[in-house]
């Protein structure tokens, strides 16, 4: 059971680069979609992000552009919201990493734990670069992952096995910069013992019925193999200075501070609405969004922080993920063209045709998902169009050309009318428990069947034959359910929809679906199309893009 606060996090989007399709398929989508469901029944939602500002790629990229990194990173937060707002992915906060009210709470955590005797300071062999005249910390170095043996990976972990490892560990390993071979020299580091945290971790995820079996069970084989200290710090310039004298020019590694920034973005956008943020962070089921890629991550590094300070700061109950999304059954590159800006595709096609889509094919699993064209034009002119927005066109329209838009007074119901009734009922609970259970594919296929048997009741009754005044009554309150239920996916679609039914989409909740709210006498404005067909040509040219 969830409580009646809800606060949901998505992974930080690195600010270094533009949104894919990619990002919103496991992460930002499913995250936005649960918000709106949780708020629509009446729960106290907080759903939060920020622009994940420190590391080495951002210093690398701000000097090649001759600009600081906080003037790099200010542009693609800004570019990067735009992109989430115009998708309907509405935060309640996004801020940064490079916050205030982040490095000072990122600092904290590492007192609490240092002062609890987790971190310690160690010499170590670290690969440094003669050409270029400097330590060579994660995306400085290439090289072979030591686990898997996947070439070309970056030093801190890697992008096919998932594991992370200290980059000292990667093999064969040559400079980013000059792809010359580094050499080693001695540098001084604070290690995080993670192994000393194995058996809470075990724990917590043995008693965690909430997180997904397989993720769970392939974590809890890492943890029995022996977990490595984690090296958190690097010899950078760009990053959380380390709260000790002695440490003075060593900053915090990434991974330390930005799963942090989940927490103090959400507590100072509380604050700031005069509720006590940490509080309301402690009394709260939590979850946070992530892809397959960055399980470690999560599962370990951010859970052991946690239980560092003997949990502060509650522990997340979900911690939903989800596989890669692939492009024509490739690997998302842009190098390659085998790539598509979500800035593009929104320059081409609805927002929610991209929401429904990715909705529809996306399990709450870890298996990749294919974004292919042509599947993508067939889901929406013969589900979202045909189904969907058949049904609510023509009752609509009906309305408009035989009761000049006014609904009709019902007269007693037939069967047909109560077992509509009961479909939506019964439909409501299936996408309420899909929802909640992270299946939104699922949902969307409910929602779907449903509006197929809308279809159905219409055709059967053939209000065009005259006695329509049941079918209308009863089919306008189907339309208002579907768009209920249709609301945390299609938020854009559905402001039209309730725009065109004269209805004030914030007096309806989940609660009235399946209920007869439009009365008789209730007068709707014109109809119009909610859902075009998608053209060959459409699809023929976005081919060609990636040709």
């Amino acid at each position: 059971m969830v409580k009646d606060n809800i606060i949901i996090t998505s992974a930080l989007p690195y600010a270094n680069g533009e949104i894919h399709l990619g990002h919103i398929v496991s992460t930002y989508l499913p995250a936005d979609i649960l918000a709106r469901f949780y708020r629509s029944i009446g729960k106290n939602v907080v759903f939060t992000c920020a622009s994940d500002d420190f590391g080495t790629p951002i210093l690398l990229q701000s000097e090649k552009q001759n600009k600081t990194p906080e003037e790099y990173v200010k542009y693609w937060k800004e570019r990067d919201l735009k992109d989430f707002t115009d998708l309907g992915i509405l935060f309640d906060d996004f801020r940064n990493t490079s916050s205030k009210e982040n490095i000072k709470l990122t600092q904290y955590f590492f007192n609490q734990i240092y002062n609890n005797d987790l971190i310690y300071r160690k010499e170590i062999n670290q690969l440094y670069c003669n050409t270029d005249d400097k330590y060579l910390p994660d995306r400085y170095v290439l090289g072979t992952c030591p686990y898997c043996k996947e070439d070309n990976q970056y030093s801190d972990g890697c992008e096919k096995c998932g594991r992370a490892f200290n980059h000292s560990e990667i093999l064969k390993p040559i400079c980013a910069i000059c792809k010359n071979e580094p050499v080693m020299k001695t540098s001084a580091h604070y290690f995080f013992k993670l192994s000393a945290l194995s058996d809470k971790l075990k724990t917590w995820l043995n008693n965690n019925d909430n997180l997904q079996k397989d993720v769970k069970n392939y974590v809890i084989r890492w943890i029995e193999d022996g977990l490595n200290d984690w090296d958190i710090t690097r010899d950078i310039s760009w990053g959380v200075n380390i709260p000790l004298e002695e440490a003075e020019g060593k900053v915090l590694y990434g991974w330390f501070d930005n799963h942090i920034c989940y927490i103090s973005t959400t507590i100072e956008h509380l604050n700031s609405k005069g509720i006590n943020g940490k509080e309301f962070w402690n009394d709260s089921t939590i979850y946070h969004y992530i892809g397959k890629d960055i399980v470690y991550h999560h599962y370990l590094f951010l859970t052991a922080m946690r239980l560092a300070i003997n949990e502060e700061y509650k522990l997340p109950d979900f911690i939903p993920t989800r596989g890669h999304l692939m492009l024509q059954g490739e690997k998302f590159s842009k190098s390659r063209g085998m790539y598509i800006g979500l800035r593009d595709f929104l320059s081409d096609f609805p927002a929610d045709y991209l929401r429904y889509y990715l909705t529809r094919i996306t399990p709450y699993d870890q298996s990749d998902v294919n974004f292919d064209w042509d599947d993508f034009q067939v889901k929406i002119n013969n589900e979202l169009v045909a189904s969907i927005g058949n049904f609510i066109h023509r009752v609509l329209s009906f309305t408009n050309s035989k009761y000049n838009g006014i609904i009709p007074e019902p007269k007693e119901l037939d069967n047909d009318d109560n077992e509509l009734i009961e479909l939506i009922q019964e439909s409501k609970n299936k996408v309420m428990e899909n929802i909640e259970n992270n299946h939104i594919d699922r949902a969307m296929k409910n929602i779907l069947d449903l509006s197929d048997g809308c279809n159905r009741y219409f055709q059967k009754k053939e209000p065009w034959k005259g006695n329509s005044e049941n079918t209308i009554y009863i089919s306008m309150n189907a339309v208002q359910s579907l768009g209920i239920l249709l609301n945390p996916f299609m938020p854009h679609s559905i402001d039209k929809l309730f725009n065109t039914m004269n209805i004030e989409k914030k007096k309806i909740n989940w609660e009235n679906c399946g209920e007869l709210k439009i009365e008789a006498n209730h007068k709707i404005n014109d109809a119009k199309i909610l859902f075009e067909k998608i053209e060959n040509k459409a699809i023929n040219e976005q081919k060609q893009k990636l040709k």
